[in-house]
């Protein structure tokens, strides 16, 4: 049997194993996805993607395309609403707790992206074979061996019938909520699991005389049973993703059939006349009817030797929200950095461990406050305090060995974020146009005060002596930021180190304590003890001995 070396395989071709593809080839690494589906999927299921996300694509050059492809605008609004049919009077789901609605433009360089799950696969999959990944379709995994040196999958072209063995430094399993690779590693959940099952169809039909030209971007309705949605794919009100549970022990998938899904679409729109088809969700099948379950669960563990669970392996949360996506996709761009650093000898074995240390408590963040909105607006109320939606898409903290000495996890609404260690690293708005977030995704950086010369002294040294690169940037002298200082919680003499990734790692108010105040002898090479500091901050973050 024929074996492949890659430095990372990646097992699902959907929205987060594409996301990894895009920022692990972005790094320079080598990878190969393999994909059981024939082709990307024409389901939209995903409605559009957090500012922060975005941000995280526009790093990897993805920004334009998605504004491009986004079927709303700078000032899009999504508008959840409840109504009988979508013909009837509605209510505008209002979400209990939360705050005023601020503009996110106050706090990122981005904003919500509406933008369909099939369309930004489609930018991630063409973005992730132009800088060099290998995508194979209709191939799925059916083994996994790993060892200390690494992991071996075979794979099966499903056309063909061929297996070959791919070895690989490391795997990231974005299979999906029932992933194979999970199981086979013994992962279990925790979490109160499927909540209901549910059938989908892409429905093409005029409903404008339903609509009747309000706003609408998912619709919560009662017929034709309750938990029935319906959503518009794009701006031209003909065509619809239409969603109604069912329970599997009193009916099958195959009960619903073209003819009867297209009377439930009439149903629901309140328009008993109105001309229904159904389009294929998968290209090359007639597959019009998918079944989906909507749960909440999370895996114990993000990690398993050298494999990594990323996406809806890792946790699943019901649609409300919009949490899934987005956390999908920065599952991806965590890990990316950290196993880009690992494979290329700048940072030890140790730091992978901070991927499960950060993203599984965001996981199970992200996946409780899906199921309250989930209670709230469909059901009998949220069982838990609905946190500020910033504060949740924005405002998460890490704490992690890759957050030297910080223990905080509260998530912070984003308009408060001002560089505390863990988080993401404030927005502010540069003299050229740009923004302070425009800095980040390559490097590590390092913001200091306008009196922040031996820190900046020290990350030039360090480049040297460790092998690290850090970028330095003066606030108000390279970098003209207002109020910069103040921006970031540091004074004149202070400093704020940021991972590639944009969240603080490390954060001093002023200069290090001078070593002769604090040791016998000063060291000549370091007389403030700027670059031992910044040195032990950085061995710590990545997991190094020297």
């Amino acid at each position: 049997m024929n074996r492949q070396k890659t430095q990372v395989l990646i097992v699902g071709g959907a929205l987060t194993g594409l996301s990894a593809a895009v920022f692990l080839a972005h790094k320079g690494i080598r990878v190969i996805v393999v994909e059981r589906h024939p082709d990307l999927l024409s389901h939209p299921r995903l409605r559009g993607i957090t500012p922060r996300t975005v941000e995280v694509l526009r790093q990897v050059g993805l920004g334009p395309s998605i504004r491009q492809e986004s079927f709303s605008g700078e000032d899009g609004v999504f508008v959840p609403l409840r109504a009988n049919t979508l013909a009837d009077d509605y209510e505008t789901v209002e979400e209990a707790g939360q705050a005023e609605f601020i503009d996110p433009r106050t706090y990122s360089s981005s904003t919500y992206a509406g933008i369909d799950q099939d369309r930004l696969e489609r930018l991630l999959h063409d973005r992730a074979r132009q800088l060099g990944a290998e995508i194979r379709h209709f191939t799925e995994a059916v083994s996994l061996d790993q060892d200390e040196d690494g992991v071996t999958v075979t794979v099966r072209d499903r056309a063909s019938g061929n297996e070959e063995a791919l070895r690989a430094d490391y795997l990231i399993a974005a299979d999906g909520s029932k992933s194979r690779i999970r199981n086979w590693l013994g992962i279990d959940t925790d979490g109160p699991g499927v909540l209901f099952n549910t059938i989908s169809a892409l429905a093409h039909a005029d409903l404008s005389a339903a609509v009747r030209g309000r706003p609408i971007g998912i619709a919560y309705l009662q017929k034709p049973r309750p938990f029935s949605s319906m959503m518009p794919h794009d701006g031209s009100g003909t065509r619809w993703l239409f969603g109604t549970g069912y329970d599997p022990r009193h009916e099958s998938l195959a009960d619903f059939t073209t003819e009867r899904v297209a009377e439930m679409v009439r149903e629901a729109s309140g328009l008993d006349e109105v001309e229904v088809s159904l389009k294929p969700q998968i290209p090359g099948t007639d597959l019009t009817v998918l079944g989906f379950p909507i749960g909440a669960q999370v895996a114990r563990s993000y990690r398993s030797g050298r494999v990594f669970l990323a996406g809806d392996a890792a946790r699943i949360q019901p649609p409300t929200g919009g949490f899934g996506g987005s956390t999908g996709i920065q599952d991806a761009h965590n890990l990316a950095w950290k196993l880009a650093a690992v494979l290329t000898g700048r940072a030890g074995p140790g730091l992978l461990d901070t991927y499960d240390a950060e993203r599984r408590p965001y996981g199970r963040l992200a996946m409780q406050q899906a199921f309250a909105r989930f209670g709230d607006r469909m059901a009998d109320g949220a069982q838990v305090e609905l946190l500020d939606y910033s504060a949740v898409t924005m405002g998460f903290r890490y704490a992690s060995a890759a957050v030297p000495g910080n223990h905080e996890t509260d998530p912070i609404p984003a308009v408060e974020l001002c560089a505390q260690p863990g988080t993401r690293a404030p927005h502010r708005p540069t003299a050229d146009g740009g923004s302070t977030l425009d800095l980040y995704g390559e490097t590590f950086v390092l913001l200091t005060g306008r009196e922040g010369q031996a820190w900046v002294k020290a990350a030039q040294d360090l480049g040297t002596t460790m092998g690290v690169e850090v970028q330095s940037y003066v606030l108000g002298t390279d970098l003209r930021v207002e109020d910069g200082e103040n921006a970031h919680g540091i004074g004149p003499d202070g400093a704020v180190l940021v991972r590639p990734d944009g969240f603080v790692a490390w954060r001093s108010h002023s200069a290090p304590m001078h070593p002769t105040d604090t040791t016998d002898t000063a060291d000549a090479a370091d007389p403030t003890g700027a670059t031992t500091t910044l040195a032990e901050i950085l061995r710590s973050i990545l997991a190094r001995q020297s």
